[in-house]
């Protein structure tokens, strides 16, 4: 791949053109703002000039309802040698596009699992979707060259190659994507009118389920119109344990023993079933999740405290697994939780409390 054209420069395609043209990528920006092509330019993903001819790979990054209109116009004008999309919804705008008679040989649907919750060209970094999943949903019809060009970008990107169905992703974004947003959104609703001192009170637990519903509403709008179904489907079931839940705290609320032991059983219930899908989540680098201990340590909100733990836990020699913040709230400070292997815990706990860090137990 040496030429591309991106159409559409928002975080996804600025982020895929920045890190083309990091891999010497010669690439065109086009979007129908072009204020926003030329934004996208100025951050080094490219330039806001037309090709002069065929470029090796078009790549669409319009919403969901634009993107077969986009591509289909593309298409006809002969833009490319290859045609991808990477919309957050595979099935209906291939079935677009099929439904317009277009020959879908040099097409190939594809979508990079990463994002974040700020969008537009000033959003985008050139390392997005390194180490993500990124679907591509080939089809029997699918070029050898396309097929190639698309692994080239996602090379390129430093993403991992994902081969799925069409419909099967739609169903499975839906899934883990989709869904869980409305969910976080309807949580984080419940805090908009709250009195302020409930708010206050508001710890790391809250900001984990609300941090998403912090996404522009008109994106989401266009990723739900373009895949309401299986989303929909998905939130009828979440529904129907939402109502058993229901009437299992109310049956705990009773004072009739057996309706109370009803109730602890149908709790009981919904969060060992929580348990149990939390531990399919992937852990680090895809693998399967691992149980790590956590080193708690007390710190001043004060430049380089964080650079001087991590420093000192290489000293150590322990490696950091993953690492999270709660701050304390009405005062600067924080705490820091270092997950680590089991066996370092007691190692890095050791040096830390040396070099005068305060641990908590």
């Amino acid at each position: 791949m040496r030429t591309a054209l991106v159409i559409g420069t928002g975080l996804i395609g600025t982020s895929a053109a920045l890190a083309l043209s990091q891999r010497g990528v010669v690439v065109h920006l086009a979007d129908h703002d072009p204020e926003q092509a030329r934004t996208a330019a100025a951050l080094g993903a490219g330039t806001d000039e037309a090709p002069d001819g065929p470029v090796d790979v078009a790549i669409v990054a319009a919403p969901p309802a634009h993107v077969a209109a986009v591509l289909a116009d593309a298409m006809r004008r002969g833009v490319a040698r290859g045609y991808l999309d990477v919309a957050s919804v595979k099935g209906g705008p291939r079935r677009e596009l099929e439904a317009m008679g277009l020959d879908l040989s040099s097409y190939i649907g594809t979508h990079p699992m990463s994002g974040r919750e700020k969008s537009g060209p000033l959003a985008a970094t050139g390392d997005l979707f390194e180490g993500r999943p990124w679907v591509l949903t080939p089809t029997r019809d699918t070029d050898t060259e396309v097929l190639n060009l698309a692994l080239e970008l996602v090379s390129h990107c430093r993403a991992v190659p994902v081969v799925m169905d069409a419909d099967a992703h739609d169903r499975a974004v839906a899934l883990v994507s989709h869904m869980p947003h409305l969910v976080s959104s309807m949580v984080a609703a419940r805090l908009e009118n709250a009195e302020e001192a409930a708010v206050r009170l508001c710890g790391q637990g809250i900001r984990d389920v609300t941090r998403i519903a912090a996404s522009d509403p008109g994106m989401w709008i266009d990723i739900l119109s373009a895949n309401p179904g299986p989303v929909a489907d998905l939130l009828a079931d979440v529904s129907a344990d939402l109502d058993e839940t229901v009437r299992a705290l109310r049956a705990l609320q009773s004072s009739d023993d057996a309706k109370r032991l009803e109730g602890t059983a149908g709790i009981e219930d919904v969060l060992r079933r929580g348990n149990a899908g939390q531990v399919r989540v992937p852990g680090k680098h895809g693998s399967a999740p691992r149980a790590y201990e956590v080193v708690a340590v007390l710190i001043d909100d004060q430049p380089g405290q964080l650079a001087r733990i991590f420093a000192d836990a290489g000293m150590a020699g322990v490696n950091i697994e993953d690492v999270r913040i709660e701050h304390a709230t009405g005062q600067q400070a924080g705490l820091v939780q270092l997950m680590v292997e089991p066996k370092a815990a007691p190692v890095l706990t050791a040096a830390l409390r040396e070099r005068g860090w305060a641990i908590r137990q």
